[in-house]
């Protein structure tokens, strides 16, 4: 099927089987390699984007869901000059990586997060509960949550 979308601001068009999923799209055929590929169950949230505005598994989307959408990938997520998303610059501060397979969904779980409501950082319970549903196996989270209240208290991101 031939599908039309913009990631990161630029425009693909795409030939791909139906079955084949965005994160397959985005790495084999777009050349974003930042999403990355765990569990392919929808479980450890390291392939979460963004398509329109909200975060997704892509590894549980189809390419084709996709057509005439906009995503937005880690690559997406600093802005065109190459200045650091206040998330990317928290989570170096605060350490919330470590190997960092899973950090490139857990930075685009938290911007879409922070964007549809700030006040998420400020609440631990929600905080929690949001960012249990990536897997982490090396920080123990915490550094994460840090990274996070950090960030949505850091100037706006960038244009």
């Amino acid at each position: 099927m031939r599908i039309s979308l913009t990631v990161n601001g630029e425009k693909f068009r795409l030939e791909v089987e139906p079955r084949r999923t965005l994160a397959d799209a985005l790495r084999e055929d777009c050349g974003l390699t930042g999403t990355h590929l765990g569990c392919e169950h929808g479980v450890c949230g390291a392939c979460t984007v963004q398509v329109d505005d909200s975060a997704v598994r892509s590894c549980l989307m189809f390419a084709v869901q996709c057509d005439g959408r906009t995503v937005r990938t880690v690559e997406g997520l600093a802005a065109p000059d190459g200045t650091p998303h206040p998330l990317q610059s928290a989570f170096t501060v605060e350490h919330a990586l470590q190997c960092g397979f899973c950090t490139p969904g857990f930075l685009m779980l938290a911007a879409a997060a922070l964007e549809e409501d700030p006040a998420v950082a400020d609440d631990p319970d929600r905080l929690r509960e949001l960012l249990t549903s990536n897997l982490c196996r090396c920080t123990g989270y915490e550094s994460i949550r840090r990274a996070v209240r950090r960030a949505a208290h850091m100037p706006g991101p960038p244009d």
